[in-house]
């Protein structure tokens, strides 16, 4: 029973992400699941681009108030503001990566973390 509760937690949290990405119109969005990747130190991680530091910027903030508004969760951790060419956001089981397109490129967590199942989200979905 527990787990199902956590999976429907971390499932509303995981959608109120993808609102608050689209919100500021955040790019080629997806879920790189690592639940049943051994030692990875979340379960997923959320990645997504956006077109400056500004809108990267605008991107996070509007995740974090969106995923506040929504579930009532904070993020225990923010990093990157300075920046504003990867930011981080920590929910603790879930990591939202933030990147200007460039930098998405450059660390490329997608191959990094190859074998976890992705999931993309486009406007419709």
């Amino acid at each position: 029973m527990e787990n199902i509760k956590e999976t429907n937690v971390t499932t509303n949290i995981i959608d109120a992400i993808i609102e608050g990405v689209r919100r500021k119109k955040g790019q080629e969005i997806i879920d790189l699941d690592l639940s049943n990747i051994e030692y990875s130190e979340c379960n997923h991680f959320i990645v997504c681009h956006g077109n400056s530091n500004t809108q990267v910027e605008a991107i996070a903030h509007s995740v974090e108030e969106t995923v506040e508004e929504l579930t009532g969760q904070k993020a225990l951790h923010s990093d990157g503001y300075r920046n504003a060419q990867w930011i981080l956001l920590d929910y603790i089981d879930i990591m939202v990566h933030v990147f200007q397109e460039t930098w998405r490129s450059h660390y490329d967590l997608e191959s990094l973390w190859a074998d976890a199942k992705i999931k993309e989200y486009n406007s419709e979905n």
